[in-house]
């Protein structure tokens, strides 16, 4: 199966410009590529992920990807897809998100050697430029029709689109043309709602390509979108309540990140284990049986954590999730967890900071706010609704000393079937 094919059959393919060229291109020629990413936040989101693994997918079949932050596009805010006007950034604040996102990437792509993905930023060709250079140079190729056609803008007629976010398409074409006249940058790829920059910065090639009378010594450019992703019921990939699923650990614990992809529902895991993994035609294809003929057992799911997790954090970190799913809802054992463990399975329950080692359990259920009264703790002992660390505990004389500790740190109180607290030691 050739790239192209396997990109088909994982649904990854939205619109290409020429696709009969860009097949032949891609059998015969190991091509450079590039996405951007604009540091618009400090962390990536699950929904960068699927234009990540696709370069990888490129890089895999032998080609070369060109990770593009977009240090001088940041500054600026991409009106596609967007209702409003973004609330732009100061430039350090984007420096800052640029590194942080520099780093990110720089764990999914394979940097190494000659032939390996380079990260490039487009504030060092943009950040210079003078605003005559870019309105006589750049500015002049672009006709005032022709943008106002695109979706980006045209959605945004009506509601208001300042000169700032009117120019990002100009930017994003010149990132284009800059990176094919120095990288010999013949593919762009993006999300759907980019094909308008893209077809744009393809005719920039084209027309810059004409001034300079120099066609033959580059070959053709070219344009690939992938889908936005939906779940069946409509709503955005990547959003909960609680607000994105980050790949920055520390904003999304591997655990809370393990939990939303094995709660996917069962219409849409097919569809995310072509998307997000790098599981053969035939593996996929058993699951999806699985899913239709077992779907209590929820493998597909479980499968789709495993190896997305893996791939974004590491082999540590999904042991780690795996092991707090399994002793909050698989039966396990608390008291098993490490320190860093329980952090992660009760990062949004109420939290108590005890100031003693020891400390009696009434009085600790009234201080930690699970129980509202010395009175109230008593009953819930003695009725049994009180666990300390899973364990059920119906002794009203009851200490909470250093054995009660987890990892010698942690107590997990629980009163009644789902009402956790966390009581830390100093």
């Amino acid at each position: 199966m050739t790239l192209l094919e396997d990109l088909k059959y994982r649904e990854l393919v939205n619109q290409m410009t020429d696709e009969e060229g860009l097949t032949k291109l891609l059998n015969e020629e190991a091509v450079s590529l590039y996405c951007g990413f604009d540091p618009t936040g400090d962390s990536l989101h699950i929904g960068h992920l699927l234009t990540i693994l696709t370069l990888r997918r490129f890089q895999l079949a032998g080609h070369k990807p060109l990770a593009l932050v977009g240090g001088a596009t940041g500054l600026i805010g991409d009106p596609s897809g967007k209702k409003a006007e973004r609330t732009l950034n100061e430039q350090n604040v984007v420096e800052e998100f640029s590194s942080k996102i520099k780093g990110q990437l720089s764990r999914f792509l394979d940097f190494g050697g000659e032939d390996g993905a380079k990260l490039v930023n487009n504030y060092d060709w943009t950040g210079s430029m003078s605003v005559i250079d870019f309105l006589r140079d750049v500015g002049k190729n672009f006709g005032l029709n022709y943008m106002l056609a695109k979706d980006s803008v045209e959605s945004r007629i009506d509601t208001g689109i300042s000169f700032t976010e009117f120019s990002y398409m100009i930017l994003q074409s010149y990132d284009f043309y800059r990176l094919y006249e120095e990288e010999n940058c013949r593919l762009q790829i993006g999300g759907s709602d980019q094909w308008g920059n893209i077809t744009a910065g393809l005719e920039l090639i084209r027309k810059m390509q004409d001034e300079e009378e120099n066609d033959s010594e580059k070959g053709k450019a070219f344009g690939f979108t992938i889908p936005l992703v939906t779940k069946a019921d409509g709503t955005k990939f990547g959003k909960t309540e609680g607000g994105a699923i980050w790949l920055d650990p520390e904003k999304t614990s591997p655990y809370e990140f393990y939990q939303f992809l094995i709660n996917t529902d069962d219409q849409d895991v097919i569809k995310f284990l072509k998307f997000f993994t790098f599981l053969t035609k035939e593996e996929i294809e058993a699951l999806e049986r699985e899913v239709q003929e077992r779907p209590h057992e929820r493998a597909a799911q479980k499968r789709l954590a495993e190896e997305l997790t893996k791939f974004v954090h590491s082999e540590d970190a999904l042991k780690q999730a795996e092991n707090v799913s399994a002793a909050l809802f698989g039966g396990g054992d608390l008291k098993q967890l490490s320190a860093e463990e329980v952090m992660q399975g009760f990062k949004d329950v109420p939290s108590y900071k005890a100031e003693c080692g020891e400390i009696g359990l009434i009085d600790l259920l009234v201080e930690a706010g699970a129980s509202p009264s010395k009175r109230q703790a008593r009953e819930d002992i003695k009725s049994g609704a009180v666990y300390i660390n899973g364990d059920r505990c119906q002794d009203l004389e009851k200490v909470v000393s250093e054995e009660d500790k987890i990892d010698g740190t942690f107590t997990i109180l629980r009163r009644g079937k789902k009402k956790f607290f966390l009581v830390s030691f100093s």
